[in-house]
C-alpha cells in the first residue's frame, strides 16, 4: 500500500471509531496534518452527527470549514469528547513526537480539554525510542538564541524551521540527533527553559487509543 493509502485507511477507521463512540451532538477535536487531512475529508459524511468541532490549527479549521463542519472556539466549549490527530513519531508508551506540521501548542491544548485521545498514523512512525524525527520546540522570537543554547546543553542540535511562523506568531526549532529514553522527563525539562511556548513531546498526556495502518490493516491498541 502507498502511504496515502494507509493514511485513507486509518482516517476511515477513525470515522468509524468516532461515529461508534462519541455520543450525537457531542464536541470532536481535530488535528493537524496530512493524516488529519484525509479525517477531515472523511467526517464530512457524518458531520450532521457533530455538536461541532475544536481546530488545532488555522489550516485545520479552514478545510473543516470548507466541508460544511460547524467549527467552533475552545473557550466556547465546556469538553470535547475525543480529539483525533497523527504523530510524527509514537512509542509503546503512548507517548508522541508531533509538531511537524507546526501546530504542536494548539495540539496539545486541545488534547488536554479531551477526554479521548486517539492517535492516528501509518506502521512507519511507531518506535521503541522517540527522536529520529526532530523535536519541534516552539519558542518566543526573541528568546530562540538563549533556547536553542539550552537545547544543545541536552544533547541535541537545535535548528530554526526556516520560513515557518506558527499560528501564535512564534518560531519553531527543530531538535536533531536527540535519543528520547525518558519521554515525560524531557518534556517538563524543556518546557521549563524560559522562552519555550511548549515542546512536541506528548508524553504527560500521551494518546489513549493508537489506530495503526499497516499492510495487513489498521490495529488498534489502547494505553
Amino acid at each position: 500500500m502507498t502511504q496515502d493509502e494507509l493514511k485513507l485507511a486509518v482516517a476511515r477507521a477513525a470515522r468509524d471509531y468516532v461515529a461508534d463512540r462519541l455520543p450525537v451532538g457531542a464536541i470532536l477535536g481535530v488535528g493537524t496534518g496530512s493524516t488529519a487531512n484525509f479525517f477531515i475529508d472523511e467526517i464530512a459524511a457524518i458531520k450532521d452527527r457533530l455538536g461541532g468541532t475544536v481546530a488545532s490549527s488555522e489550516a485545520t479549521a479552514k478545510r473543516l470549514a470548507g466541508h460544511g463542519i460547524r467549527v467552533l472556539d475552545l473557550n466556547d466549549v465546556d469538553a470535547i469528547g475525543i480529539y483525533v490527530d497523527g504523530a510524527d513519531e509514537i512509542d509503546h508508551g503512548m507517548a508522541m513526537v508531533k509538531g511537524g506540521g507546526g501546530a504542536l501548542t494548539r495540539e496539545k491544548i486541545v488534547a488536554a480539554v479531551a477526554d479521548t485521545f486517539v492517535c492516528i498514523c501509518d506502521a512507519s512512525k511507531r518506535v521503541d525510542v522517540m527522536g529520529r524525527f526532530p523535536l519541534p520546540v516552539e519558542v518566543i522570537p526573541m528568546a530562540s538564541a538563549y533556547v536553542a543554547r539550552e537545547l544543545a546543553k541536552l544533547g541535541g542540535t537545535p535548528r530554526v524551521r526556516e520560513g515557518m511562523i506558527t499560528d501564535n506568531g512564534n518560531l519553531i526549532l527543530d531538535v536533531h540527533g536527540l535519543s528520547i529514553t525518558d519521554p515525560v522527563g524531557l518534556e517538563t525539562r524543556i518546557n521549563q527553559i524560559v522562552g519555550v511556548v511548549t515542546n512536541g513531546l506528548f508524553a504527560g498526556r500521551g494518546a489513549d487509543v493508537l489506530l495503526l495502518a499497516t499492510a495487513g490493516g489498521v490495529k488498534t491498541y489502547t494505553r
